[in-house]
């Protein structure tokens, strides 16, 4: 029996590298292992040296907890303790920061509103703008590729609009979900946009908070407000995609589930856009500035990295992990003023995130991450590599918090689907 990642050659790599490949999730590999239960059998990790701030959280109150290299800011955010970590200025822990309430409220945000356009996700390159999604796994529905000629066929939804972008946008977690109206997709992109590419065993997300430095780091502000419309939502292409019933999604060539889609979105873009193929923020691309809400829960947050300025959230970039998924070590520079923290909000199954050096040369710190959990990275901090290696999905090493007070149904998509997932929101002040 072995393993599908080889043990061999850490010499070679980084020490960042190497905790990657310590700590990510391994799958057994035998042909002596005929069932697919076996063959999906997950190798145990250790997680010894992992540091679990959950543990502290009472004990560290009344500072006769020692432990190495870690310690309680001058100030608690709202009673709850801020951990921070020597060797590393502008790091901020804090657990347990969202109640059980927000964290439902933000996990529906982030399925049903955040991937809405004018927002951009991955599925963009492939599909165009995708509208009402959640709705669409709700109503079980195929998303089917048409060609021009066929899209006044009785058996298709009528496009609600000629162009890629509702006029307005879809009902709000806190409304009715069931009010959401199921609507057709946009246009295609270019199809040799960039693509996510994943393997079984270690996808590594391809993300706006995943790039290493760049020299144009800090775009100036445009001296025009008016946004234009994206290549994406205004290109005409010989394809288009519609929902359908699972039914009437037989008979297409080419489709895919809904319910697939939601689960291979990887990232969703909000407030002002990043733009790709300039590696800067562009705010030329078509937004909606970040909901309110969103925006006064990041500056709340911020306080302890703020030192008395305020927060001005203008951004966030929303990752979605699968059980495999992977966000490889980098930093993240492309805001202007790295003295602005980044808010990082976890959301669902557990995870590990790593917090290295300037160098990927330099050992990082393993802790795990779990639902409600903040982290803050601000000033020096913003140099330090970090990712995340690895998600527990297992019933039994997940430590999802039980939000069935709050499911009407758990056979809800947002039930099914946070079981196996993970959310990130990253909120950012870009100048």
């Amino acid at each position: 029996m072995g393993y599908v990642d080889s043990q061999q050659g850490a010499h070679a790599r980084t020490a960042f590298r190497n905790a990657e490949k310590q700590y990510k999730r391994y799958k057994e590999a035998s042909t002596r292992l005929r069932s697919s239960r076996s063959r999906n059998k997950i190798q145990p990790t250790n997680v010894s040296q992992v540091l679990d701030f959950s543990k502290y959280i009472d004990s560290i109150k009344d500072r006769s907890t020692q432990i190495e290299g870690v310690s309680l800011a001058a100030e608690c955010l709202e009673g709850k303790p801020v951990f921070v970590i020597e060797g590393h200025p502008g790091f901020h822990f804090i657990p347990q920061a969202l109640t059980l309430e927000e964290q439902h409220y933000w996990i529906l945000e982030s399925l049903v509103s955040f991937p809405e356009p004018p927002n951009r996700t991955n599925h963009n390159a492939e599909f165009g703008p995708i509208r009402n999604l959640y709705s669409a796994v709700r109503d079980d529905s195929v998303l089917v590729e048409v060609a021009p000629e066929e899209e006044d066929s009785s058996t298709l939804p009528k496009r609600e609009n000629s162009g890629s972008l509702p006029a307005e946008r879809s009902s709000r977690p806190d409304e009715e979900v069931g009010n959401l109206k199921q609507s057709s997709v946009g246009s295609i992109s270019d199809e040799n946009d960039e693509k996510r590419g994943e393997s079984q065993q270690e996808r590594s997300i391809e993300r706006p908070a995943s790039f290493s430095s760049s020299q144009d780091s800090n775009p100036a502000r445009p001296s025009s407000a008016a946004a234009r419309l994206t290549d994406e939502q205004v290109v005409e292409s010989s394809k288009r995609w519609h929902y359908v019933s699972r039914d009437n999604g037989k008979r297409s060539n080419k489709s895919v589930t809904a319910e697939s889609l939601l689960r291979r979105l990887r990232w969703a873009t909000i407030g002002i856009q990043f733009d790709w193929s300039k590696k800067a923020y562009n705010t030329s691309l078509q937004y909606e500035k970040l909901p309110n809400k969103l925006s006064e829960l990041a500056a709340r947050l911020a306080v302890p990295a703020m030192e008395g300025s305020e927060f001005k959230a203008e951004a966030a970039i929303v990752n979605y992990y699968g059980a495999d998924d992977m966000l490889g070590g980098h930093v993240d520079d492309m805001e202007a003023d790295w003295s602005k923290p980044i808010v990082s909000i976890s959301l669902g199954c557990k995870a590990i995130f790593l917090l290295g050096g300037q160098t990927r040369d330099e050992p990082p710190i393993a802790m795990f991450l779990r639902s409600g959990d903040v982290v803050l990275m601000s000033g020096p901090a913003r140099k330090c590599f970090h990712g995340i290696p690895r998600i527990f999905v297992e019933d039994d090493t997940s430590d999802l918090p039980d939000f069935s007070g709050f499911d009407r149904d758990a056979s809800q998509p947002v039930s099914r689907y946070i079981r196996e997932s993970r959310i990130n929101i990253n909120i950012r002040q870009v100048y």
